[in-house]
């Protein structure tokens, strides 16, 4: 019988699981209170959030509701020949996943970002590697090669650092912003912490460093990250009402930053919990995340940055100052909307607290696999839908042209959350304006195809295109969930 390999566990990790914390909740005013001194009246979710941070309880004993609507629309599904919190994607779901990779990696061009890409694996002999391990609180999937034992990549931050290591930086450059898009990263979560899109194995992160000259430079670039990360949220489908912030950082950071740590709070909108510790367990002396908090009362991280004051040093990243001389800068570490397969979950948690409060649950409409429905009411009209279908620009359009009545069609397409149907039968065919079932509102509403596609495209503004991931005619489409 082979000999079970024992796991890969950093020291950070097992700092982490030791570590005692100082809470707070920082008020829009600046005022720091003790966190059973704060009256939460009015901040439910904060209350839920702080109350899960505290526990730092990560297991879940119940199924979350998104795990349900993915399998229903299609969109994603547990793969049982791959290890836990691995995850399939169907057509509809890696269309949407694709156009949030390419939603966000197009606000990090914006922003300055400059695109790589890095290994998927590294050697866990390479000297500098093996030390920011231990810095990281992650487990590391592991693998040998040729008598080398390799980690799977948790983040970007090795091959972003190995590249600058490796290139000629000037003051003048800085802050450099490298960024990438991690098809995959992969962390060994725990069993128990597994559970649908929330806490995955392997995901999909966006990764932009800013290396930054001094602290100064560094604080700066933080807030100027902080409002990237909250517009890539909102763009996305998040408002902040959807997630709490947190503030992390070492007690000498409070003392003499508060000036920031309220700016973020004051930009935030509402009051922020801060968790303090009296010495530096990890590479950052600071780090803020955004954190929605779901049906089951559990958070999780969307955006995330920290200021890191080791790996400059730690990686040999040098530049040239304005004298003349060399000096590690400080690194920035920012996730602008955390892992794709969390977004996804938030959104499909969303729409979960949509139902519960009665309300249609939907996807924002950029992402809908589908956008509008065109339903003829026998094969006789399948042309009278055609041609209107041809009507459209980049809007994503499809023909229900099954042998089904037109109620079970509407129905139909009530499930799958179709934003806007249009049935068209002899009264319809041949009209300027059609009578159009709007979701969410009890009538159906009289608009031309050219206003119906302004009013799509003044919703999904510059976000990105895909067509429709399935055939146009749903008579062709398999099914993937049964």
């Amino acid at each position: 019988m082979s000999e079970k390999k024992e796991e890969v566990v950093s020291e950070a990790l097992k700092a982490e699981e030791q570590l005692r914390s100082q809470w707070y909740i920082l008020d829009t005013d600046g005022k720091l209170w003790e966190f059973d001194q704060f009256d939460f009246k009015g901040h439910d979710n904060l209350r839920k959030f702080s109350g899960y941070e505290y526990e730092k309880d990560r297991t879940v004993t119940r199924t979350p509701p998104h795990v349900d609507l993915m399998r229903s629309l299609e969109l994603v599904d547990y793969e049982p020949a791959s290890d836990p919190g691995n995850f399939r994607y169907y057509p509809k779901g890696r269309m949407i996943k694709a156009l949030l990779e390419e939603y966000v990696t197009s606000m990090v061009h914006e922003y300055g970002g400059m695109e790589v890409e890095t290994p998927l694996m590294y050697s866990m002999e390479h000297p500098t590697l093996k030390s920011y391990l231990n810095r990281f609180p992650a487990r590391q999937y592991t693998i040998e090669s040729d008598d080398t034992r390799y980690f799977m990549r948790f983040a970007a931050c090795f091959g972003q650092f190995l590249i600058a290591h490796d290139a000629t930086i000037s003051y003048k450059n800085l802050p450099l912003k490298i960024y990438e898009m991690t098809r995959y990263s992969f962390r060994r979560e725990q069993r128990g912490e597994l559970t649908g899109l929330r806490r995955l194995r392997s995901f999909t992160m966006p990764d932009v460093h800013a290396i930054c000259r001094d602290l100064e430079q560094a604080k700066e670039e933080y807030k100027v990250r902080f409002k990237l990360s909250q517009d890539v949220l909102q763009g996305i489908g998040f408002d902040k009402s959807d997630y709490e912030l947190a503030i992390r950082m070492v007690r000498d950071f409070w003392d003499e930053n508060q000036d920031l740590v309220k700016d973020l709070a004051k930009e935030h909108g509402k009051p922020v919990l801060i968790e303090m510790w009296n010495e530096r367990f990890f590479y950052y002396i600071v780090k803020w995340d955004m954190n929605f908090v779901d049906n089951l009362d559990k958070a999780s991280a969307l955006a995330t940055d920290q200021i890191d004051v080791e790996n400059g040093e730690r990686y040999d990243i040098k530049y040239m100052d304005e004298d003349g001389s060399t000096k590690h800068p400080y690194i920035l570490h920012c996730s602008p909307s955390g892992a794709i397969e969390r977004d996804i979950y938030g959104l499909l948690e969303k729409a979960a607290f949509d139902m519960k409060k009665g309300i249609k649950p939907s996807l924002p409409l950029w992402l809908a696999p589908t956008q509008v429905r065109i339903i003829p009411v026998s094969h006789e009209y399948t042309p009278a839908a055609d041609k209107i279908r041809e009507e459209f620009n980049k809007v994503r359009v499809d023909i229900d042209n099954r042998d089904e009545t037109v109620g079970k069609k509407i129905r139909d397409a009530e499930k799958e959350w179709i934003p806007y149907i249009i049935v068209v039968g002899e009264k319809e065919a041949g009209l300027n304006e059609y009578p159009v079932r709007v979701r969410g509102q009890k009538n159906p509403e009289k608009m031309s195809i050219s206003s119906l596609q302004e009013k799509i495209h003044a919703v999904t503004g510059d976000k990105p295109y895909r067509p429709v991931p399935v055939p146009i005619y749903l008579q062709q489409r398999p099914k993937f969930v049964g």
